[in-house]
């Protein structure tokens, strides 16, 4: 019997240790597995957006203030094609990645506000001045206004967000919508808490038909760019992740290089507490309505109060 007590030691042993080998070989094969998965998706995503007709945008942005080095600001776009075939930015925002603090703020422009263009055009609506000069004019309209600097731009069509959202977040995107909305949007929606798809989620953020008007859309632009950030942050949606990538690169132009792109997300990604604020230009008491010939309705704005809200919201100073 005592012969037996280290024999039966040896044979746990051994039998941990083949254990310990089959754990590690699935492991590993279960990584490969992953890997290849990724890179399956990720090229599945892009070829996904492979057809997408790209501009060429020509963009020469601000370089980083040694002040303020540690933020960046890039211009994000969404854009549509009205019915006579004019390009129109009908959502403008800057987002302001602030690597110190780990902070995310957001600042949208209202679309009406009337703006000097530069270039010899006629003070127009803001977002006339991507239907002049693209990208390039429309960032010189909001820097020489404000006199905030500008790294890069972002830009993406409707019908591209429509795909993100279904790529990232296949079950819906998950929105408290405040009343019942239909007019102009392509979507009817109901009052409630849903979950909206790529379609709906933009029709909801587009919606302009009651009092509020594009005040209430850019509070709605903002509540859909914190539930996306929801979404993406999401370890539940991990799973769509390479092919939103790949998908990305054909859905979304921008300056930035692909590994900028990757490094940019995955930092704010991992990072988990990332924190968005939000701040909306014009700012309240600061505006009157107007209206001038060949130009229709606009918000004309005070602009130093604005200025100096936009310096202290992003905490930096401006020009």
């Amino acid at each position: 019997m005592e012969e037996q007590g280290p024999n039966r030691r040896s044979m746990k042993k051994k039998r941990k240790l083949r254990f310990g080998r089959f754990f590690m070989t699935i492991t590993f094969l279960l990584l490969i597995g992953l890997v290849v998965f990724s890179i399956f998706q990720y090229k599945a995503g892009k070829d996904l957006a492979s057809t997408k007709d790209q501009k060429d945008i020509k963009f020469t942005g601000d370089s980083l203030d040694v002040k303020n080095s540690s933020i960046q600001n890039v211009l994000v776009l969404g854009a549509d094609i009205s019915e006579s075939g004019i390009s129109r930015s009908d959502t403008m925002m800057l987002v302001s990645w602030n690597k110190e603090t780990d902070e995310v703020n957001i600042v949208s422009f209202m679309r009406d506000i009337y703006a000097s263009i530069p270039g010899g055009y006629k003070p127009q609506k803001l977002n006339v001045a991507y239907s002049l000069g693209g990208v390039q004019l429309l960032k010189d309209t909001i820097s020489s206004m404000f006199g905030v600097p500008i790294h890069h731009y972002a830009l993406i069509d409707f019908e591209s967000f429509e795909s993100l959202v279904d790529i990232v977040a296949p079950s819906g995107v998950t929105i408290d919508v405040e009343k019942a909305m239909s007019e102009k949007i392509g979507v009817s929606l109901e009052q409630g808490v849903q979950q909206l798809n790529g379609q709906e989620l933009l029709g909801y953020a587009r919606f302009r038909a009651d009092e509020e008007g594009d005040f209430g859309r850019v509070a709605r632009q903002q509540k859909v760019m914190e539930a996306l950030k929801e979404e993406v942050l999401s370890p539940l949606n991990a799973f769509y992740y390479p092919k939103f990538a790949g998908a990305i690169q054909g859905y979304v132009q921008t300056d930035y290089s692909t590994t900028e792109e990757i490094k940019h997300v995955l930092s704010l990604g991992f990072s988990g507490g990332v924190n968005i604020n939000k701040l909306t230009i014009p700012i309240e008491k600061s505006y009157d309505f107007s209206s001038f010939p060949g130009v229709g309705s606009v918000i004309e704005i005070n602009v130093d109060k604005n200025k100096q809200a936009l310096s202290e919201f992003l905490g930096m100073r401006l020009r």
